[in-house]
């Protein structure tokens, strides 16, 4: 069964920084792909990041040079290393994986608010 469950969120004024973790089971972490969405109030879902096996990365044009997706694939642990963050990137984050072992999103998520 695969399991996702993110932290890390919390409340932090503009400039500021999180860190993100979602910790991962039940399915091959290491050869799958992973990412982060998220969600705003009144918006629609969207990809943040992605890290494809073996190392390739996405990012959104909103959070490149900002953002930093990683992963530890001995502790079955993504990050989202976000920093410089901006009122316009408060939303709930998710975690999700992106196959091919694995395709699921994350269920609880991660509110990250940031405050001008």
């Amino acid at each position: 069964q695969v399991q996702l469950v993110e932290s890390g969120g919390g409340l932090v004024q503009a400039g500021g920084s999180l860190r993100l973790s979602c910790a991962a089971s039940g399915f091959i972490f290491s050869s799958n792909s992973m990412g982060w969405y998220r969600q705003a109030p009144g918006k629609e879902r969207e990809l943040v990041a992605r890290i494809s096996h073996p190392n390739s990365r996405y990012y959104a044009d909103s959070v490149k040079g900002r953002f930093t997706i990683s992963r530890d694939n001995a502790k079955n642990t993504l990050f989202l290393q976000m920093n410089s963050l901006k009122p316009e990137d408060t939303a709930m984050y998710y975690c999700a994986a992106m196959g091919p072992f694995a395709n699921s999103v994350g269920g609880q998520g991660t509110q990250v608010t940031v405050s001008s």
